[in-house]
């Protein structure tokens, strides 16, 4: 049994790093960068993770966020020279694009979240590298610090008050995402639901089950039935095209067979200001509109002016009543953003130069949905889509490692320090399905340029083919094969877990 043995050994976790210096510690003394005053910790906050010390300890990377932009420079980002920390509100990534399928069971909700530590595996067990559950309060570019605050969300930690702390960087990237646009529009947030993070879907999947078998009881009147299983979704982006085909899909396949009381009364509406899929080919946009109403999908043109607990009213004064409803009308700078005393972009997002800097402060990169490029530039403002924030994240951490590498990885020592090729952005195409096995696939560079346009079946494989790549984890390939396998052959999942 000497390969058993030799597999225990294996596969037990190593301490052993090229470059392994002792943990730092979490202290409340304060302590100072070179060249900068000593750090005071602010009222309320431990100076949590201290300066490091050059050549004791590796340069430290602070990551702000763990969307897409986040963690693909985590997963690129050399653990040989720097130490990486992150801070965000949840401890995982959430794969945006099939996040629609799990709202009616056809992924589960595991399938789409990767864990911080399986990207980068170095915050699991590094000895200078950490993950902390928490939200950044305050940036002081002055003395390269956040500070951060624990987020105590839940039935269990409710009661306890956030622990706050702070952390010190040099090097930090701001990847905070965006949240989304309600233009302001009464009622939103009180009743309408989002579909960005993992709990959004587990919100929505609950309300439609629970609507669907409120609506069997006695003594519901038809009109109230037909309210209840009214599902209406506000925005033809890709986000609200896919929900509303994998929603008509759900209703098709599923709820005409498992509630057969009722499969009269559940319909379906699209509600969008202009076109649906405005980014789209012309040819494409009208096959997707062409096959929603096919599947029973209501596309209303129109402008919500207001939303009430069971109603939403839209600008020529028509009354929708709603059991659910789910706002998909894009996303803006986050209210944090907008908070921050950085230079901004137009529309709000922090501004970035050709390098991804944030100009005239030292040491601080912004990527992803948050960022935007100054008008000095030149350049236009990139979408707020998944392949940019990838593109970015891979980008800026192949940028780190050039500047580590050059010795420029400490604070205040990559100001000579050449940078090298641009940011440039260069689009992939876009692709979105609209239900029944039909998708889109549009891989035109720009709305003005040529380019192979597709739509159908083959187009469906095509979209399904690519987004199983693009998961992160082997494990979660494995899980959205199975899902989708499991889906096929015995249908979705109705359980109101």
């Amino acid at each position: 049994m000497a390969w058993l043995r030799a597999l225990a050994r294996l596969s037990r976790p190593s301490n052993k790093f090229p470059f392994s210096p002792p943990p730092p510690s979490f202290s409340t003394a304060a302590a100072s960068f070179p060249g900068t005053p000593p750090l005071s910790p602010v009222a309320g906050y431990i100076a949590g993770l201290g300066p490091t010390v050059q050549g004791k300890e590796k340069p430290r990377v602070v990551v702000l966020g763990s969307g897409w932009a986040g963690c693909r420079l985590m997963k690129s980002i050399d653990t040989n020279i720097y130490d990486v920390v992150c801070v965000s509100p949840r401890n995982h990534m959430v794969f945006t694009p099939l996040l629609a399928s799990t709202c009616v069971g056809t992924l589960e909700f595991r399938s789409v979240a990767e864990p911080i530590g399986r990207i980068q595996p170095a915050i699991s067990h590094a000895p200078g590298s950490y993950f902390f559950l928490a939200r950044c309060a305050a940036l002081d570019p002055e003395s390269h610090t956040v500070h951060c605050e624990t987020v105590t969300d839940g039935t269990i930690s409710a009661s306890l008050e956030p622990w706050k702390f702070q952390v010190s960087y040099d090097k930090l990237v701001i990847a905070l995402g965006a949240e989304a646009s309600t233009f302001g529009i009464n009622g939103v947030k009180e009743h309408a639901s989002f579909l960005r993070e993992v709990h959004h879907a587990q919100e929505i999947r609950r309300k439609l089950l629970l609507n669907l078998m409120l609506s069997e009881v006695p003594g519901i009147s038809e009109e109230e039935k037909r309210r209840l299983l009214h599902c209406v979704v506000i925005g033809g982006g890709p986000t609200g095209v896919e929900f509303s085909g994998e929603l008509s899909d759900f209703i098709i396949s599923d709820v005409h067979e498992r509630y057969t009381h009722v499969k009269e009364y559940i319909h379906v509406t699209l509600i969008e200001a202009n076109e649906i899929l405005s980014s789209f080919d012309v040819r494409l946009r009208q096959y997707a509109t062409k096959q929603l109403t096919k599947s029973g999908v209501r596309l209303v043109r129109g402008v919500v002016k207001d939303v009430q607990p069971e109603n939403i009213i839209l600008n020529d004064g028509t009354k929708v009543p709603y059991g659910l409803l789910v706002w998909s009308t894009g996303v803006g700078p986050s209210e944090f953003t907008r908070s921050l005393e950085l230079p901004k972009s137009p529309g709000g997002r922090i501004g970035v130069d050709e390098w991804l800097r944030v100009p005239s402060i030292q040491d601080v990169f912004a990527i992803g949905d948050c960022s935007g490029f100054l008008e000095s530039t030149q350049k236009t403002v990139l979408p707020a889509l998944a392949q940019v924030a990838e593109r970015q994240g891979k980008y800026l951490a192949r940028l780190l490692n050039q500047i580590g590498k050059a010795g420029g990885g400490y604070a205040n020592q990559a100001k000579n320090i050449d940078f090298g090729d641009q940011f440039v952005y260069k689009h992939l195409g876009s692709m979105a399905t609209v239900g029944r096995y039909k998708a889109l696939v549009d891989l035109r560079q720009s709305k003005e340029a040529k380019g192979l346009s597709l739509a159908g079946f083959v187009s469906w494989f095509i979209w399904r083919s690519a987004y199983l790549t693009r998961v992160v984890s082997w494990r979660n390939r494995f899980y959205v094969a199975i899902n989708w396998l499991t889906t096929l052959v015995f249908g979705r999942d109705i359980s109101r877990i």
